[in-house]
């Protein structure tokens, strides 16, 4: 997606910090349309009534703080509604919000979303590969969570880093469904007595794939429900700007310290953490390949399979021999015309026999795209030393 627009605001809001404070009071203070991403982890509602233990009797400590505590159902549509009105407030047009909740409130927060006008884009699902047991045997596992993903409007132009999720995932696309640990071992914060910070400490890896994908470098990433601080400790890893806030003073002081053993990213590391996505590079056309000798008239071009075969003419058009008798045209539409199917994409469909002097090193057929790769790094490399 493009870039957001400039903000008609001049107002600066503060920018990797932690608001210590209802979150209700902070974000009216902040100027309108400043926030480029808002990830929200707010409270549960769990309304669990009795003790929890394992089978061997010993109690499970499970989230009975105030702050998860409501006097009503009608009490938490309130303050749900509230939170959700001040952030949209503060996002940009092109902004987005990520809310996580379980059963007990996602599908509460799901319809209020839709009631206040934000755009639902995707829920996702946090599959738990080490999930709680469910110890009285009455219910299912509880083993996973809900993540929705919205922005402001149907028309918003958001950020969403399709390619760096896909290299993040092997090259596969990102799906809905994202099965990660929960957060234990030396992520999880413990106090001296080795009892847990926070009852609901979510994992890095799991912030880790919602900001790369979902903003840039210098953008601001807003927790209004910072907790232990994990939102920001990624944004910090990440190259973004951040701002939470927390109303517990024992969280604040446990984000703060993480925060302070966290590396921020370098002036010279900052392209290593933005996105590169394939529709933002340099257009090269296919006929480059002729002009940089990369290819020659004659060259023959094969399927990865070598059972379809195209050759190269000096103009940068194949010629095959397609489904309904020979075709002429570009390396997509003669690639769609021997498969029978209604588009292709000629880069990655099409390969190479290895030559002497193109430079390639391989011994198998080499995608035409590795060659477009190779144009647009001696492009860069020009405009470097330029």
């Amino acid at each position: 997606m493009t870039k957001n627009k400039t903000r008609a605001n001049t107002k600066s809001p503060p920018r990797n910090t932690i608001l210590h404070g209802d979150c209700l009071e902070h974000m009216a203070k902040l100027p309108p349309e400043c926030v480029d991403l808002v990830f929200a982890d707010p409270p549960y509602n769990l309304q669990l009534q009795q003790t929890l233990r394992r089978p061997n009797q010993s109690e499970v400590r499970s989230v009975d703080e105030d702050w998860d505590k409501f006097a009503s159902l009608a009490d938490y549509d309130r303050f749900t509604r509230d939170w959700l009105r001040a952030v949209r407030r503060v996002l940009s047009p092109d902004g987005a919000l990520w809310v996580i909740g379980s059963y007990h409130n996602i599908f509460r927060i799901g319809a209020i979303l839709q009631e206040l006008d934000f755009w639902i884009l995707n829920d996702v699902v946090w599959r738990k590969s080490n999930p709680m047991p469910n110890f009285r045997g009455r219910r299912f596992t509880n083993a996973h969570e809900t993540l929705i993903w919205a922005c402001r409007a149907k028309g918003s132009r958001y950020v969403f880093n399709y390619g760096s999720l896909k290299a993040l995932n092997d090259d596969l696309q990102m799906r809905s469904d994202w099965y990660l640990p929960i957060c234990n071992g030396h992520e999880r914060l413990r106090d001296e007595d080795g009892v847990r910070v926070h009852p609901t400490q979510k994992p890095e890896s799991l912030l880790y794939r919602i900001i790369l994908g979902c903003s840039r470098p210098g953008q601001l990433v807003l927790d209004p429900f910072l907790g232990s601080g994990t939102t920001a400790v990624v944004a910090r890893r990440l190259g973004r700007d951040w701002l939470g806030i927390e109303s517990d003073s024992g969280y604040v002081a446990a984000a703060r310290e993480r925060l302070a053993a966290t590396r921020p990213v370098a002036g010279d590391e900052i392209d290593l953490v933005a996105p590169v996505e394939k529709r933002d590079a340099p257009r090269v056309p296919f006929g480059l390949l002729l002009e940089h000798g990369l290819l020659r008239a004659g060259d023959m071009l094969s399927d990865p399979s070598g059972r379809i075969h195209a050759r190269v003419r000096a103009d940068g058009t194949l010629v095959a021999r397609g489904v309904h008798g020979d075709v002429c045209g570009s390396i997509h539409q003669v690639g769609a015309a021997v498969q029978g199917v209604g588009a292709c994409n000629g880069w990655n469909f099409w390969c190479v026999a290895p030559r002497n002097g193109r430079g390639d090193g391989a011994a198998a057929p080499v995608v035409l795209d590795v060659l477009r790769q190779r144009i647009r790094a001696s492009r860069e490399g020009s405009k470097a030393k330029g």
